[in-house]
């Protein structure tokens, strides 16, 4: 019996170089298709998501009996559809008077910003004060604000879409499992896939609800102390901060420098926009890094670096709404990838202790008989 061939080494070189030029040219059809069609994509992740937490919801419904018989499936999803759109509807709105006010408040501050930026480095002597003076001015404050007012505009497109996406998918739930199982082939493997997918549901969901509510205290705080001192832009620095909060890390500092900043330019006092961004920072420091963590408990487990490189990239790709995303999506692909034994390295690295979901979590997460 003849020995095979060994393979030559210049042949084993030319398969990895070609394998990484594949996997180079994926990469980059894809980045292509996540930007060119991201409104599309945006808006089918965010319907995805509110479909995750209101399906178990619509389930619990589904059980409720009105005498002898249950509430239909199509009626729970028809009412959870109405709450869903209703809820889009209405927040929608409030962002875009929100918008508005900002952008008239804007526009009467406008020309006093550069010297109350100014006199706030006036201890750096008259040099500074004006450099100051004269970056500030030179910032084109129209501009800007015809392109937020266009990306404000195009929020209630994305809101009709959302909700237009929702539905189809409270359409095709009932069918979920059945054509999962033809997917896969194999009912053990359709039934481990949805244990995989209800797991993800359930961190998602955990997070979202817990980062609700922390936004929402921050965001009222945030409101009682800006309505404290007067300020004008108190309800939509209150709305601004929830909003902002949703994105780990920067979003809170971030909207403390807009408290401050509009402190500042309004009130022309250092010592009180000292004090308020103490207040604030107080605010965000407590809820941040200690409510939020309590509540979080072990349900998030990823890495801070993996979030702060998942916010950078999705950040880069689909702009503010991939900030928004990136923790969910992050958290999906490390479960993902701690279930396929080739990934699982990858979960180890964007996980926080190294230990992404065990197969004994993942069997916890079975429903019960």
């Amino acid at each position: 019996m003849t020995k095979p061939r060994p393979i030559p080494t210049e042949t084993q070189d030319f398969q990895r170089v070609r394998t990484v030029a594949q996997l180079i040219m994926a990469f980059a059809v894809v980045l292509f298709l996540l930007v060119q069609a991201r409104f599309l994509l945006i808006s089918l992740a965010t319907a995805i998501i509110l479909f995750s937490l209101t399906s178990d919801a619509i389930t619990s419904i589904a059980r409720v009996r009105i005498g002898p018989a249950r509430i239909p499936n199509w009626l729970a999803s028809i009412t959870a559809l109405v709450m869903i759109s209703s809820a889009l509807l209405s927040l929608s709105a409030i962002i875009l008077s929100q918008a508005n006010t900002v952008l008239s408040t804007t526009i009467a501050y406008a020309d006093r910003a550069p010297e109350a930026l100014a006199a706030a480095v006036a201890w750096l002597g008259p040099q500074a004060e004006d450099s100051v003076r004269q970056a500030v001015a030179t910032f084109d404050v129209a501009g800007y604000l015809r392109t937020i007012a266009g990306q404000a505009g195009s929020l209630m497109q994305g809101t009709v879409l959302v909700i237009l996406f929702v539905g189809f998918l409270f359409a095709e739930r009932v069918w979920f499992d059945t054509k999962l199982e033809s997917l896969l082939g194999d009912k053990a493997q359709a039934e481990r896939a949805g244990r995989i997918i209800g797991s993800i549901i359930h961190r998602v969901n955990h997070y979202l609800l817990v980062k609700t509510l922390v936004s929402a205290v921050t965001g009222l705080m945030v409101y009682g102390v800006a309505r404290f001192f007067e300020l004008d832009l108190a309800g939509a620095l209150g709305i601004l901060t929830f909003v902002l909060n949703y994105i780990p890390a920067i979003g809170s500092i971030v909207a403390t420098v807009l408290v401050a900043l509009v402190a500042f330019v309004q009130l022309g006092d250092g010592t009180k926009t000292l004090g308020i961004f103490a207040i604030i920072g107080a605010i965000q420091f407590l809820n941040g890094n200690v409510i939020d963590p309590m509540l979080m408990g072990r349900a998030l487990r990823v890495s801070s670096f993996g979030i702060i490189i998942s916010l950078a990239f999705w950040g880069a790709v689909w702009g503010i709404p991939g900030m928004f995303l990136a923790v969910p999506i992050m958290v999906g692909a490390m479960i993902v990838f701690s279930h396929v034994p080739g990934w699982r390295p990858i979960a180890v690295l964007l996980s926080r202790e190294g230990l992404p979901e065990s197969e004994e979590e993942l069997d916890a997460t079975r429903p019960a008989a």
